[in-house]
């Protein structure tokens, strides 16, 4: 059961069907479908975010702007005339359970259009379910090469987020011997692929590489290698809670002073977790932070701080992604001038469109945006650098 912020003073389209607590800020009994009858005059969302496991730590915010970027559209006259409704499925539980939800309500025409912020291991397994029956967007960093047909992606991959943060730390700080650690699963498997070959172009080496099981949160041994291995930096593609946990544990044998570390999936919710004493030499690489200084992002943070109070969940990248994701949506749906997968998808593949980050490019469906190197403050991310 996942407990919601206090929402004050919410205007009608924040009661959503299915989710009766959650313009009262009672907890959620359950994440329940987009059922009953059909109204063509609604635009059906079903949502597809961690509200368990280790990527549950983005589950609040995640909800939390949502349900922000819903408001705002809605408030306009939604999407081509259509009220968005939304309806939030977890994906932290075993995966086959998550794509039988989502077979179910494809097969049922429950929703127009699927979103999700998941890991991509999902996003693997809901694309053989989804994609040629409704679209299906995908929001959060990822390793990149997406091209299956009904699957728009909008997050940073390795080219821009990784090889300009791996060029500065070892043109800047004289990086050289590398150590790659992430989550068993498709983006550290891919992103490390690509990195490697960064490392090997700014004249590096990696001198150590490991896959972590997901939920595992016992790095004694893996902290032994580093320890042994003596790299510049430990290059960190784990996720969520198991980012915490490892962090944690880094710091606690105190190699945080003794080596960088550089994420890729990591924002203020994980920062927050690993704690102030813990993130000595922390750096991490992504398209937002939430001390990013421009007019978009001003307004985005004035805007959830305004609806959810100054309490609220932190947001952060992968939170962020669910408000931008509709935000494209809403672009690219304008630009089609309807909301069939075959139009929708065909404007999505090179468009601009505006978010909490400002103008993002699409280009035969990858994104372009800026990057920021960003390193720990305490509990803040100072940014470094803007590639």
């Amino acid at each position: 059961m996942l407990s919601v912020p206090q929402i004050p003073s919410m205007p009608p389209e924040w009661q959503l069907r299915g989710f009766p607590g959650i313009a009262t800020g009672t907890s959620v009994p359950g994440f329940g479908p987009l059922r009953a009858r059909r109204d063509s005059k609604k635009l059906r969302i079903a949502n597809f975010v961690g509200l368990s496991g280790p990527s549950g730590i983005w589950g609040p915010a995640s909800i939390n702007s949502t349900l922000l970027g819903v408001s705002e559209i809605n408030r306009c006259g939604g999407i081509l005339g259509r009220e968005i409704e939304v309806a939030f499925y977890d994906t932290g539980g075993d995966i086959n359970d998550v794509t039988r939800t989502a077979s179910d309500i494809v097969a049922s025409e429950d929703a127009d259009l699927i979103m999700g912020s998941h890991i991509s291991a999902v996003r693997v397994a809901l694309r053989k379910v989804v994609a040629g029956h409704i679209p299906y967007l995908y929001t959060p960093v990822y390793e990149g090469g997406e091209r299956t047909p009904g699957v728009m992606a909008i997050g940073e991959t390795p080219g821009t987020q990784w090889r300009p943060s791996i060029e500065w730390l070892a043109n800047t700080r004289h990086a050289s011997n590398w150590y790659l650690i992430g989550s068993d699963y498709v983006w550290p498997w891919l992103s490390h692929r690509a990195i490697k070959k960064y490392i090997k172009d700014a004249g590096g080496r990696v001198v150590g590489e490991e896959f972590v099981p997901i939920g595992e949160h016992n790095h004694s041994t893996q902290l032994a290698r580093i320890r042994a291995a003596r790299p510049d930096v430990v290059l960190m593609t784990l996720i969520g809670a198991d980012s915490v946990a490892f962090n944690r544990a880094f710091a606690e044998q105190g190699l945080g002073s003794r080596m960088l570390r550089l994420a890729g999936a990591m924002d203020e919710t994980v920062l927050l977790g690993i704690g102030a004493d813990n993130t000595e030499n922390l750096f991490c690489a992504s398209g937002y932070f939430i001390d990013m200084a421009s007019r978009a992002n001003d307004a985005f943070r004035s805007q959830y701080e305004a609806s959810f109070g100054r309490h609220a969940p932190p947001l952060g990248s992968i939170a962020q992604s669910n408000y931008e994701g509709l935000r494209f949506l809403e672009t690219v749906a304008a630009r089609a001038g309807s909301l069939a997968r075959k139009p929708l998808l065909s404007a999505a593949a090179n468009v601009d469109y505006q978010g909490a980050r400002g103008t993002i490019g699409i280009r035969r469906g990858s994104a372009s945006m800026p990057i920021y190197l960003a390193e720990a403050n305490g509990l803040d991310f100072r940014l470094v650098k803007q590639f």
